[in-house]
């Protein structure tokens, strides 16, 4: 019984947290109000924030609504989870594609971890990625 609670509680907290992050992270100066963006860039940002926010709490409700099919509504919304990430994953292996960067030079810079004789960089939305795909794979072998 404790591994089911413990399987939903850590989607839950992922599910959560990819609704909730960006809404702090994206709606600001870095992203949807960034001074050097288009208009039509910060409305998609703005377009993509909110679609994120309202089906992370779709997946918390699946996760949590008393009913039958626990089960079946568990792998859906690891399921659901899952699609975000797999996104990012998409965006960043095409990059070459769309001339696109993991970050803006006046936006959130790379953490810098100095290694010997050089610098190696970071970025925190592939840490975080990485992180939560293990997270995530971990929960649902554990359910």
């Amino acid at each position: 019984m404790l591994a089911p609670l413990l399987a939903r509680t850590i989607v839950t907290a992922l599910a959560a947290g990819q609704g909730a992050a960006p809404l702090f992270i994206d709606l600001n100066r870095t992203h949807a109000t960034h001074p050097l963006w288009p208009g039509h860039a910060r409305f998609h940002v703005v377009w993509q924030t909110f679609t994120q926010a309202l089906g992370s709490a779709a997946v918390v409700a699946l996760l949590w609504w008393a009913g039958p099919g626990v089960s079946q509504r568990f792998y859906l919304a690891a399921l659901f989870t899952a699609l975000p990430l797999a996104g990012f994953l998409f965006a960043l292996f095409a990059r070459r594609l769309y001339a696109g960067t993991l970050h803006d030079p006046n936006g959130i810079a790379p953490v810098r971890i100095p290694l010997r004789s050089r610098a190696v960089e970071l970025d925190m939305n592939l840490v975080l990625v990485g992180v939560a795909s293990v997270l995530l794979v971990a929960a649902v072998l554990i359910f």
